[in-house]
């Protein structure tokens, strides 16, 4: 059983880790700088390199696949090998990949640039989360998940204007390369300012430390065998199968609906990933995920919330972009604007939360949880009295701002509160279950939420199909806000 206590503080904090908060920041700017740029530039692309619809599909699908897939194994890879040597790694993928995506002669060249970006992507994030873990405790914890919420929010709001600033600028063809090409620069002052600024730990992992243990404990001295820690490859493989049979129906399967015969596969490879780990476990060796994490209320319950609230609230930007352009002729820089006050609330919402997560607890976000649910009923209000004549249709920011105080307020400190009680040489594997969990959830929630909008307005209109697809994000968002109220009512309980 884990130790339910946080790990204790150090008596003196390391002077490093601002700077290292500082190398983190920029990177992952520019991963959701990447990932926000690329449904503006999609018409661009099928112009320049004359894709397909399946071709432009597979831009985001390549991404999200093995970003989602490689979490979990990346976040291993971490705890074993040295979190530092990893995040490198993953930056160098991700910048490199960045320039064959900005060179790319033809969509085949573009979609395999972009699933090695989600690659790098899937090795960087778990690094991040386990990084702020190791370096910051206690109030400066918070600020420090706080600050990772503001970069989201900034990234979100100026990655579409910036790609609609560079094709204006250079025009279509050059304009959407140079959307890849601009995080060459920024790839490159990471890993230089990484190796200059990460302290030397950082890049030796528990298999090193184990060696040292190894030598120093051996039989014949006395002392008791270390325990062999390994990166249980079975494990890995198992789980990413799994996880991939799992997320392809949910990414691919309006296009191709043969691919939904895996979603059964998938949970079954799951399955048995998890009997694998409890074998792996009880023959004495290290697995891959330690599943006694779930023991740990904060974690399971955390865990819960973050896949449960990425069900619901990532379909809400995808319904009003399509709702506002093709349903209400806004313009593309017009649906831009529509987001830029909630994007700023979502900045200003991560700030504050983060100041006041650790004294505040889960219920700051309970409160978040509240807001998106008084965001999704002002917005279903706007459309209807829209629909009767009454208001304009940018009526629609008052309830965006509430949805962006909400991501402020839920993401980043439901992180914070998730690892909490994570033992420091898990952190890694368990940041990538929990982020897995989200990119599952997003899945399921863009499938599930397109699916009844566009069956609605196949029957119905616009305005109908739209406060129908929100009121089912508010069903979602329900369940989300009484997972985060049992997780609180068990915090009670013990005191």
């Amino acid at each position: 059983m884990h130790d339910r206590t946080p790990e204790a503080p150090v008596p003196t904090p390391d002077p490093a880790r601002w700077r290292v908060l500082a190398v983190l920041l920029a990177t992952l700017f520019m991963m959701m700088i990447s990932v926000s740029i690329v449904n503006v530039v999609l018409p661009s692309v099928q112009v320049g390199l004359g894709a397909t619809q399946a071709d432009l599909q597979w831009v985001l699908a390549g991404y999200a696949l093995t970003f989602g897939v490689l979490l979990v194994a990346a976040g291993r890879a971490g705890d074993v090998y040295g979190r530092g040597a990893i995040f490198l790694a993953g930056v160098l993928l991700f910048t490199l990949s960045s320039v064959a995506a900005g060179m790319a002669a033809d969509p085949l060249a573009l979609n395999v640039a972009r699933a090695v970006q989600g690659i790098g992507s899937g090795l960087i994030n778990p690094q991040i989360m386990g990084m702020i873990q190791h370096y910051f405790r206690g109030k400066e914890r918070g600020r420090a998940y706080g600050s990772v919420g503001t970069v989201l929010g900034l990234s979100v709001a100026l990655g579409p204007l910036l790609g609609g600033t560079l094709i204006a600028w250079l025009g279509p063809d050059a304009g959407w390369r140079w959307t890849f090409l601009i995080n060459v620069p920024v790839g490159v002052v990471a890993v230089v300012l990484a190796l200059r600024w990460f302290p030397r730990p950082l890049f030796t992992g528990a298999r090193a430390r184990s060696r040292q243990a190894a030598r120093s404990l051996a039989p014949g001295t006395g002392g008791p065998v270390a325990k062999r820690t390994d990166m249980d490859p079975v494990g890995g493989v198992l789980l990413g199968l799994g996880v991939l049979a799992v997320l392809l129906p949910f990414v691919q399967g309006r296009q191709t609906p043969w691919v939904w015969w895996l979603l059964p596969t998938g949970l079954a490879v799951v399955a048995g990933w998890v009997l694998w780990e409890k074998n792996y476990a009880a023959r004495g060796k290290s697995p891959m995920v330690d599943l006694g994490l779930f023991r740990i209320g904060s974690y399971s319950m955390g865990t819960a919330v973050a896949g449960l609230y990425f069900v619901g609230m990532p379909s809400v930007w995808v319904l009003v972009a399509i709702y506002v352009q093709q349903g209400q002729g806004f313009s593309a820089l017009q649906a831009g604007l529509l987001g830029l006050p909630a994007a700023a609330c979502t900045a200003v919402g991560s700030h504050l939360a983060g100041m006041r997560v650790m004294e505040y607890g889960r219920k700051i976000v309970i409160s978040g949880i509240g807001c998106a649910l008084a965001g999704l009923l002002i917005c279903i209000a706007v459309i209807e009295l829209h629909a009767r004549g009454m208001i304009g249709m940018w009526w629609l920011l008052a309830g965006l701002a509430f949805l962006g105080l909400a991501q402020g307020a839920v993401i980043s400190p439901n992180q914070a509160l998730t690892m909490l009680e994570v033992p420091l040489k898990s952190v890694g594997s368990a940041a990538g279950v929990m982020q897995t969990s989200q990119r599952i959830g997003t899945a399921v929630g863009m499938a599930m939420i397109t699916a009844v909008f566009f069956a609605v307005l196949a029957a119905s209109d616009w305005d109908v199909a739209m406060r129908v697809g929100l009121a089912a994000i508010a069903v979602v968002v329900l369940a989300t806000l009484c997972v985060a109220l049992a997780d609180q009512r068990r915090r009670a309980r013990e005191g």
